[in-house]
């Protein structure tokens, strides 16, 4: 996994007894022993427990904190990063820290910066704020270790920790804010954070929020049951974040010691962070730090969940079908009012993409208490033109109240072939193509009969591989499909069956299970016998543009989405990319149409590359 620039973490909720340190540091390593993450993070005071309050003022507690750090460095059966808390004294002061380990020796030591003391908080009456602090360095087991600001660096693997301790988060410029301006992209917290009503939405949204401002990731552990009841309860609610999404939420108020992992996407982070200038044009804040450097073991790892192959099929599946289609219905909305156009024009296939937009019609339509029969939608059945998708198109067509028009354009496709020259025997790509333009030019010129648009069916899976005739189905006015990849398509079709559509849904999911096909010879022509299977191409096309994923990386990751051998997964990205780099001619005059997705292949916007690029 760390070779393909993935990194397991872990945050753990011990059960531990308040003051007793020996028995914490057992526990702890009991929970590292066999664990297979490459960082583990432990809550707030772990060895001591968060709750001790005067007897943080003990030095037998002191003496005994420190028995157990170096029992722990003795011991440690773990290869990885460890981030344990405890009190500390320096120069007479005592600091809330975090220890940062790696195997038998501490890297560094961070004290915590912002120290609540107010309601049931009164750290400051123990521990010395950071920013008081007097010296960069402190001794520990009788050796001298950086103190303060510090950075861990594994360069090779180009992975960047940053520590803060709990309410460090909650500041109004948080210490990862800056550890993430001088290069951090996981933040480490270590927490104490109390349970109240309505708290853990707030917490849930802060982490999520700060890994997305420091564009990284943020793994925050916190702690459990067994500290003190006396006046506050603890919940351990462990939450693992990255670029603003939960990977992994920890289940609150467990009796045992708990452990969540989180696979981390360190190449999509840092590609993220190339890709965001707000993130590079940031105020410069002065923030003297240490540099510590580090490197992990090359352990291979089992995904804490299966590689998703349809990656972008939303999981929170209606709320997200209701966002995608506002999307598309006002963007349509929108460019009827201002175009003052009076109907639309589809060609209507019995595909995927073409029912997609006429489904999108008729919602904008209907919103906008326009007369259904202003929608003009033409099949056009030419040389390959199959008996099911022209049933399925005039079935649906005929159900809707529409406008209905069917022009057959073998006769005068044969006589535009003859006119050019081209032996009729011959199925190639004129052949092919005459019968797309020809469409495309019908539809043109309905649009000015009707005083309307051409309403685009073309979908971003297309454009990616350029799968579409230029100026034929490449064109139209307004491409409504142009920011939904095919699967997405199949997707929404489906949903628009079950919840808007139920008296045609039947012939809805037929044509989700008719497989995807232009239709242009007559032959039994299948799209994915050229260009392979969409969902696979879907992948391809979401690692590239979302995590900026490199050709041996995506080759990896379809062989575990897919079960493909390397030599399957290597053919289906060099065929990908091979079309994606010399297609992209026809994505440079792309029509206007809506962004559904956080990626798109807009050239105006999202995605600009030359037309004459030249690469393997």
């Amino acid at each position: 996994m760390i070779n393909n620039g993935f990194l397991k973490v872990a945050c753990a909720t011990p059960i531990l007894k308040v003051g007793n340190p020996k028995f914490n540091i057992d526990e702890i390593l009991n929970m590292l022993k066999d664990n297979k993450a490459s960082v583990v993070v432990f809550p707030e005071l772990s060895i001591t427990g968060y709750t001790c309050q005067d007897l943080f003022y003990s030095e037998e507690l002191l003496n005994e904190t420190l028995e157990a750090l170096e029992y722990f460095l003795n011991n440690n059966p773990f290869d990885g990063i460890v981030a344990l808390g405890l009190p500390l004294l320096n120069e007479g002061s005592l600091y809330n820290c975090a220890v940062v380990i790696k195997g038998d020796k501490i890297l560094g030591v961070v004290p915590k910066r912002s120290l609540p003391s107010s309601h049931e908080f009164q750290e400051k009456r123990w521990f010395k704020p950071a920013y008081n602090k007097n010296s960069d360095t402190i001794r520990v087991l009788g050796k001298s270790y950086p103190f303060g600001n510090i950075i861990f660096h594994d360069y090779k693997n180009d992975i960047h920790l940053g520590v803060e301790i709990c309410e460090d988060m909650w500041s109004t410029i948080s210490p990862g804010n800056i550890l993430a301006l001088n290069g951090c992209n996981m933040i480490l917290n270590l927490s104490a954070s109390n349970e109240t009503l309505g708290k853990s939405d707030i917490r849930r949204a802060s982490v999520i929020e700060s890994s997305r401002k420091n564009n990284g990731a943020y793994v925050y552990a916190s702690s459990g049951v067994y500290e003190s009841t006396a006046d506050t309860v603890f919940s351990g609610h462990d939450i693992i974040a990255s670029c603003g999404e939960i990977i992994k939420e920890g289940e609150s108020f467990n009796l045992h010691s708990q452990m969540i992992y989180g696979d981390i996407d360190i190449k999509a982070i840092n590609y993220k962070r190339r890709s965001n200038t707000n993130f590079h044009d940031n105020i410069h804040i002065d923030f003297p730090h240490v540099d510590i450097e580090f490197s992990f073991e090359n352990t291979d790892y089992v995904f804490e969940n299966n590689i998703c192959a349809e990656a972008f099929i939303p999981s929170n599946e209606v709320e997200a079908f209701e966002k995608i289609k506002a999307l598309q219905e006002y963007a349509l909305i929108k460019r009827i009012k201002s175009s003052h156009s009076k109907s639309l024009i589809i060609g209507v296939s019995g595909g995927l993409d073409s029912t997609l937009a006429l489904l999108v019609a008729m919602n904008a339509f209907k919103t906008l208490e326009m007369d259904l029969k202003n929608i003009i939608a033409v099949t056009m059945p030419g040389f390959g033109t199959s008996k099911r998708t022209k049933s399925n198109a005039l079935t649906m067509m005929e159900s809707l109240g529409i406008t209905v028009l069917e022009m057959p354009i073998a006769e005068d496709v044969t006589s535009h072939l003859k006119l050019i020259g081209h032996d009729m025997k011959v199925h190639d790509v004129t052949y092919e193509n005459a019968q797309a333009r020809y469409r495309t030019m019908i539809l043109m010129d309905l649009a000015n009969k009707y005083n309307g648009f051409v309403l685009g069916t073309g979908d971003l899976s297309e454009l990616a591989l350029g799968w579409c005739t230029y100026n034929g189905d490449q064109m139209s006015m307004y491409g409504i499909n142009a920011g939904i990849p095919k699967t997405l398509v199949r997707f929404m079709v489906r949903m628009h069956a079950q919840f808007d559509f139920k008296d045609i849904s039947d012939t809805l999911i037929d044509i989700c299970n008719t497989p995807i096909s232009p239709e242009l010879t007559d032959e039994n022509q299948h799209t994915e016998d050229s260009v392979g299977k969409y969902e696979i191409n879907d992948f391809i096309l979401y690692r590239y543009l979302t995590c900026g994923d490199d050709r041996a990386r995506i080759i990896y990751l379809l062989g575990l989405a897919f079960n493909l051998t390397n030599t399957e997964a290597k053919a289906y990205t060099d065929k990908f990319f091979f079309r994606f780099i010399h297609q992209q001619f026809k994505r440079q005059a792309l029509p206007d149409g809506p962004k559904i997705l956080d990626v798109s292949l807009n050239p105006r916007g999202d995605y600009r590359m030359p037309s004459d690029i030249e690469r393997d």
